[in-house]
């Protein structure tokens, strides 16, 4: 895909056929990953990163590999790395569970507009970060810059965007190629995570119910008992390809990775 196309926020890999997913870099403005499906006469953007400047490279994504309009675009979770690039796709309808949206509605506003407040603080964070990386020239730091700069570039002009559209247990979608099924089964890292399955393909998007090579990421509202049993409940599924919220694209032996790790550590 290197040849293709090419973002400083993300990876662009083919899954499958007609199914994309674009893996986070670091310190660059995705910060978790997205992805997109080709139905053949429409196409599916799942999630939209942390940033519009990142979700705007993955719309130039979609329009490189695909001549099918963005139809619609989904938001697994209520978390801003997975929503605040949905400016980006207005023309498009946006889709979540009904409890994504009503967190989105009533969490984000004012998150938003501190952080916008905020500006001249983060800003001046940078530069303290900057003069402490020409001391010790250690990547994490350099990283750390890195996606603060993409924070305090997207705010100015940052708005919160709600999806048009919601359901409380599924919706399936049917094109001339391909069908996709999206879903929820409850809240395990979030208050309500969606997932996204292509059954041709034998693919699945996770959001963040799936981690792959780093430890799950808990929040005060996460279930890691309702989490665990959503897992057991996907391996069920038929699919060969799991595109997480973080890290490279897994397989259904990652889902059990993460069982057996919640069993362990929970």
């Amino acid at each position: 895909m290197n040849g293709e196309f090419s973002s400083k926020h993300f990876k662009l890999e083919k899954v499958s056929q007609g199914v994309y997913a674009a893996i986070a870099n670091e310190g660059g403005g995705a910060v978790a990953n997205a992805g997109f499906v080709d139905l053949g006469n429409q196409t599916i953007v799942f999630d939209t990163f942390n940033t519009p400047q990142a979700a705007e490279d993955l719309k130039r994504a979609v329009e490189t590999v695909t001549a099918s309009p963005i139809t619609w675009v989904v938001n697994s979770h209520f978390h801003g790395d997975h929503i605040r690039g949905n400016q980006v796709f207005k023309g498009s309808t946006m889709i979540s569970s009904q409890i994504t949206y009503e967190k989105m509605r009533d969490i984000h506003p004012d998150r938003i507009e501190k952080q916008k407040q905020g500006i001249k603080e983060l800003a001046d964070y940078i530069v303290s970060l900057k003069e402490e990386f020409s001391r010790n020239r250690n990547l994490e730091i350099e990283q750390k810059i890195s996606f603060l700069t993409e924070v305090e570039r997207s705010l100015p002009t940052l708005q919160l965007t709600l999806p048009q559209v919601t359901f409380k247990e599924e919706l399936s979608f049917y094109g001339t190629k391909r069908s996709a099924k999206l879903f929820t089964l409850g809240g395990g890292h979030s208050y309500c995570d969606a997932m996204l399955y292509i059954p041709e393909e034998r693919v699945l998007f996770m959001g963040d119910l799936l981690f792959v090579g780093s430890p799950p990421t808990f929040f005060e509202e996460s279930n890691p008992e309702g989490w665990e049993d959503i897992l057991r409940k996907v391996i069920e599924l038929e699919f060969e390809k799991a595109v997480p919220g973080h890290g490279p694209v897994g397989t259904k032996t990652d889902v059990l990775k993460l069982i057996d790790y919640m069993e362990e550590t929970l």
